[in-house]
């Protein structure tokens, strides 16, 4: 990590909020920084996909800057994108959803902080699964909320029990954040699972907000239970998701919330203070993206399904590493033997190996003795890291 990035995230400088103390040294960052300064790395560590946007997505920014489509939209987004993507919700879920459901971002991760730090305050408790991405966390607590974790484990494939969800429910309680297919682990919550949260939820008057920003990617045919498709209504949900996974997308920064319209309402008004409106040329991409052809997510899948397939087979056949099979997202969460420090081990192997992967504390305290594999890169660099880190773990004495 550089110096500067030391500075900010350990100054005790009074000028700054304490509630940025919050924020954890990202570990995402410090691994990539570390890996910058060596030659001849070999990243599983970053998760955004590898692929090019599709051609008709790109030139559908492009045609809108030539137009001069550079001004502002409406504070809740491109009419037309507003429009495309509740038609192509209320299809897919076969509910009615309207234009004023849904909130255009700068991203999921500005829907994410707009729902997090909306709702949380102090004495507020927050439901997440632990291991979770590393946002959720740092916003619910910089607003004073207060963070409850339900661990998971590799051995049950980071499935999340819903009785202990729903048990963990106490008046404090004002929501449960999901994330499915999850990052880092590559779960999806089946059926059953979503759909007693969702209703011990309702019943409660618990929020569920859920970040779906990997939908599309869902292996093995399975059908994906989105929360849209387990609610009854829309009045204790917040639904998230984006263009950045499935349409490679990841830098035009154009992402959603699906709510009640009362909620959007609230939230239109938060969002003009901080970024005021997604970007402009990018929003008639994800317009061109929704009415387009599908078979840049068809093939993805496919790719995607192959890469996932070998780093199973290559992951059980490494010492010290437990593995399973993910079922969505691009992400395997592996764990080394009880009481092992992954971070350590993430750093020796970045320095002894040249392969760089993301320790398991990075996303929550029950979870320190795993590493982030991620397989957004190609087969070939897949295949060449593990050429280096199974001999490696081989030398190891756990």
């Amino acid at each position: 990590m550089s110096k500067a990035d030391l500075d900010f995230y350990e100054s005790e400088d009074p000028i700054w909020n304490p509630a940025l103390l919050t924020i954890p040294v990202p570990g995402i960052r410090r691994m990539v920084n570390l890996a910058a300064d060596l030659d001849d790395v070999i990243h599983l560590s970053i998760g955004q996909p590898d692929m090019s946007a599709p051609r008709h997505v790109v030139d559908a920014a492009v045609d809108a800057l030539q137009a001069g489509q550079t001004g502002y939209t409406m504070d809740a987004g491109l009419p037309e994108l507003l429009e495309a993507l509740s038609d192509y919700y209320s299809q897919r879920y076969q509910r009615p959803l309207s234009p004023e459901n849904i909130l255009i971002t700068t991203g999921a991760t500005e829907a994410i902080y707009l729902a997090l730090t909306a709702t949380s305050a102090p004495g507020r408790e927050f439901i997440v699964p632990d291991p979770s991405f590393m946002l959720y966390a740092p916003l619910i607590r910089m607003n004073g909320g207060i963070v409850k974790s339900i661990p998971t484990r590799a051995e049950n494939n980071h499935q999340l029990d819903p009785q202990e969800v729903i048990d963990a429910i106490d008046m404090n309680t004002y929501a449960i954040v999901l994330n499915s297919p999850s990052n880092p682990t590559g779960t999806i919550y089946p059926r059953e699972t979503v759909e007693a949260i969702v209703k011990e939820a309702a019943y409660r008057g618990v929020y569920v907000i859920s970040d779906e920003v990997y939908d599309h990617l869902v292996y093995d045919g399975r059908e994906y239970p989105s929360v849209l498709s387990c609610c009854s209504d829309l009045d204790h949900v917040m639904v998230v998701s984006s263009f950045s996974k499935t349409f490679s997308m990841a830098g035009m920064r154009i992402g959603w919330m699906i709510a009640s319209q009362g909620a959007i309402r609230k939230l239109r008004r938060y969002h003009m203070f901080t970024t005021t409106v997604a970007n402009t040329p990018c929003q008639w991409a994800g317009v061109a993206a929704l009415k387009g052809p599908r078979d840049f997510v068809d093939g993805m899948l496919v790719e995607y399904t192959r890469r996932r397939d070998r780093l199973v087979e290559l992951v059980n056949e490494t010492p010290h590493l437990t593995g399973y099979t993910p079922e969505g997202a691009f992400y395997l969460f592996p764990s080394l033997p009880e009481g092992i420090d992954g971070d350590n081990v993430a750093l020796r192997m970045l320095k002894e190996t040249r392969v760089c992967t993301i320790a398991g504390n990075t996303f929550g305290d029950s979870c320190s003795n795993a590493l982030r594999i991620s397989y957004s890169t190609s087969l070939e660099n897949i295949e060449r890291a593990f050429e280096r880190i199974i001999p490696w773990m081989k030398k190891q004495d756990f």
